[in-house]
């Protein structure tokens, strides 16, 4: 009696086990969160993939383009707000947004991706556009022209339709690029801490141009992301090398952003 009372409660042991061994070998591996200090704690930055970033404030959670499967986000805390940038998969994918627990999520959005988002969000949406202003959570959201040079109607992404940002988070200002080239707005920037700007060709801009930018407007902190174009990965090496011959106080952090790539 006493074995089969053992037995019993071992298999009912083991059951209540294996689905959390399950959920851990599903996730997708990530490297690891840096921490930056700001008046109100530290913001915590988790590079996710490609142009995905998970940023961590104040007990808030910030989801920057969610994109390639729910599994990259196991383990981190559900969003209270939702970036997005521009239109195309890897910025919106409804199909990651399914996967995650976005129900209490603000998403901050332009107009053209508010009319291509599932209805079953439509209640959540406050859409900026270039130039536009924010306030919630404790923390001020800005979006910034971003666009392709030279501007033209056909171009991959033209100025007006998707936004960059701008997040002043206790006292700290973060900007994310999204898809854009060397602009006279991101030129123009001023008093950025932590920079996150793309480099994939023939989509957006080269390295030389990202490096030029970033000279421009002097962030304390740049992550290079969004670095993979037609041709494979972008030389994010040959980026940091420019932009630290141009001014040494550049802190460039090279994160590997492909580890959860599919």
């Amino acid at each position: 009696m006493m074995k089969s009372t053992f037995l019993t409660a071992a298999l009912a042991a083991f059951a209540l086990q294996a689905p959390a061994q399950t959920a851990t070998s599903t996730a997708a591996p990530r490297v690891p969160a840096d921490q930056i200090t700001t008046a109100k704690g530290p913001l915590t930055v988790q590079p996710i993939t490609h142009g995905s970033v998970v940023l961590t404030w104040n007990g808030k959670t910030i989801y920057v383009d969610p994109y390639g499967g729910a599994a990259a986000y196991a383990g981190l805390a559900a969003p209270d707000v939702i970036l997005i940038t521009d239109i195309h998969p890897d910025h919106l994918d409804p199909q990651t947004l399914a996967g995650l627990s976005v129900g209490k999520a603000l998403m901050v959005v332009p107009k053209a991706v508010a009319e291509k988002l599932p209805a079953q969000y439509k209640a959540q949406v406050r859409i900026l556009s270039n130039g536009q202003k924010l306030d919630t959570l404790g923390m001020q959201v800005s979006a910034i022209p971003m666009y392709n040079l030279p501007e033209a109607p056909n171009a991959p992404h033209p100025k007006g339709r998707g936004n960059g940002y701008v997040l002043n988070l206790g006292g700290k200002n973060v900007y994310l690029s999204g898809d854009t080239e060397d602009t006279a707005e991101m030129r123009a920037l001023k008093n950025i801490d932590v920079a996150f700007v793309c480099m994939n060709l023939p989509y957006t801009m080269d390295v030389n141009q990202a490096a030029q930018g970033v000279l421009a407007f002097k962030p304390g902190i740049v992550y290079p992301y969004h670095y993979r174009g037609q041709n494979g990965l972008s030389d994010v090496a040959s980026f940091k090398k420019q932009v630290n011959a141009g001014n040494k106080k550049i802190d460039v952090r090279l994160r590997n952003w492909y580890l959860a790539a599919k």
